[in-house]
C-alpha cells in the first residue's frame, strides 16, 4: 500500500493493516490457529526478520486487540500440536450490542469512521484471505458478512455540520426533499449528528418553521454556511438524538421497489434485506428489495462499486452513476 502522496506507508498504516489482517484471519478460521499458521497467513508477520521479532510483534498485537475489546481467545488445538495453544475470535463475541453515545461522542466517532474509510485496506485484507484459502484452512464464510471493501462516498456536508454541532453555530444550507423539484434554503440550529441504519442525520431546530426537524446529510446540496454566532443557542436538556432521528427516518416516504444485479460474494447487506434473491447462471444474482429514499439508497449502492448494478428503476441507476462519477472525479483530483 502507498500513501496518498505516493510515498511509503506510514508506521500507523502498516500497523492498522497488520491488526486488521489478524482480525480477519482469526474471524475467518473455523478452528483455532497456531502461531506458525498465523505467521504464514498474515502478510506483515511473514515479513518479520526472525522468529523472535514475530513473537514480540504478535504478543503486542494480541494485547492491543484485547485492549480494544476484540475477544481474541486462546484454545487447545489438538494433540498433533503438542498442546500448543491456538488463537481465534468467535463471531458471537465479536458482534457488538446496541450502543448509545452523546452528541459530541458521535461527532468524534464520525471523524474516526471517515478516517478509517480512507485507509487503503482492501488489498492487504484480500491477500490475507487468499492465503487462508491457499493454506487449506477451514473457513467460516458467515463470520465476514458485512466486512467488505466499499468505495468512500461520504457526504460533503459532514465536516461543516459536525463543526456546527460542536460549536452550537446556527447554519444555513440548501436542502433537497425527495418530492421537491429543487432544493430550498433552510436556516437551522444544529443540535446533534446521528448515524442511524447506515445514514447520517442532523437533528436541528428549523428557524423558518419554528419547530425541530431532522435532515439527512445526503440531501444537503452545496456548502453549509454560518448563520449566526457560535454558542448562540442551547440544545434542549431532554434531547435524545437517536430517538429523534430514528422516529423521523422510520416514518419517512413510502417504499419503492428496486432490482439489482449483485456479484457473487458481494452485497451481503443488500441480500439480507432483499425480498427475493435469484441466482443466475453466471457469477451474478438478481436481488429485489425496497428502498425509501432515492438519494440515500443511491449512496449505499454506489458504495459497492462494480459489484452491484442497478437494473430498475432508471432514476436510481442515474443517481448511482452520478455518485460513481463524483467518486472518480474526487479520487482523480486527489491524485493530481
Amino acid at each position: 500500500m502507498s500513501s496518498e502522496n505516493g510515498g511509503a506507508p506510514s508506521a500507523a498504516q502498516v500497523k492498522t493493516e497488520r491488526l486488521l489482517n489478524l482480525v480477519l484471519v482469526l474471524l475467518y478460521a473455523r478452528r483455532p490457529l497456531a502461531k506458525a499458521q498465523i505467521r504464514r497467513l498474515v502478510p506483515q508477520y511473514g515479513a518479520s526478520a526472525s522468529t523472535e521479532a514475530f513473537e514480540r510483534m504478535f504478543e503486542r498485537d494480541k494485547d492491543e486487540l484485547r485492549e480494544l475489546g476484540i475477544p481474541l481467545v486462546t484454545e487447545d488445538i489438538d494433540v498433533l500440536w503438542d498442546d500448543e495453544p491456538g488463537y481465534r475470535i468467535h463471531q458471537r463475541d465479536y458482534a457488538l450490542p446496541d450502543i448509545s453515545f452523546e452528541p459530541d461522542e458521535l461527532a468524534v466517532l464520525g471523524l474516526a469512521s471517515r478516517t478509517w474509510a480512507q485507509a487503503s485496506l482492501a488489498g492487504p485484507a484480500a491477500q490475507a484471505l487468499r492465503k487462508l484459502r491457499a493454506a487449506g484452512v477451514e473457513r467460516d464464510e458467515a463470520a465476514l458478512i458485512g466486512i467488505e471493501p466499499r468505495l468512500r462516498t461520504a457526504e460533503p456536508a459532514f465536516d461543516a455540520v459536525k463543526d456546527a454541532v460542536l460549536r452550537r453555530l446556527p447554519v444555513r444550507f440548501d436542502y433537497r426533499r425527495p418530492e421537491a423539484e429543487a432544493p430550498a434554503e433552510r436556516h437551522v440550529q444544529p443540535w446533534s449528528l446521528v448515524s442511524w441504519r447506515g445514514h447520517w442525520y442532523l437533528n436541528a431546530y428549523d428557524e423558518d418553521r419554528q419547530a425541530p426537524r431532522v435532515f439527512r446529510l445526503s440531501r444537503i446540496t452545496g456548502p453549509v454556511r454560518p448563520h449566526g454566532r457560535p454558542g448562540s443557542f442551547e440544545v434542549p436538556a431532554d434531547h435524545e438524538p437517536r430517538v429523534m432521528a430514528g422516529t423521523v427516518a422510520a416514518s419517512g416516504a413510502q417504499s419503492h421497489p428496486a432490482v439489482l444485479r449483485v456479484r457473487a460474494g458481494a452485497g451481503h447487506v443488500l441480500r439480507r434485506r432483499a425480498r427475493t434473491v435469484h441466482g443466475g447462471e453466471d457469477a451474478w444474482s438478481r436481488v429485489e428489495l425496497d428502498y425509501r429514499d432515492l438519494w440515500a439508497f443511491a449512496d449505499e449502492v454506489a458504495g459497492y462499486g462494480p459489484d452491484v448494478v442497478v437494473e430498475q428503476p432508471g432514476e436510481l441507476a442515474a443517481a448511482v452513476r452520478e455518485r460513481l462519477a463524483g467518486a472518480v472525479a474526487a479520487h482523480g483530483a486527489g491524485a493530481s
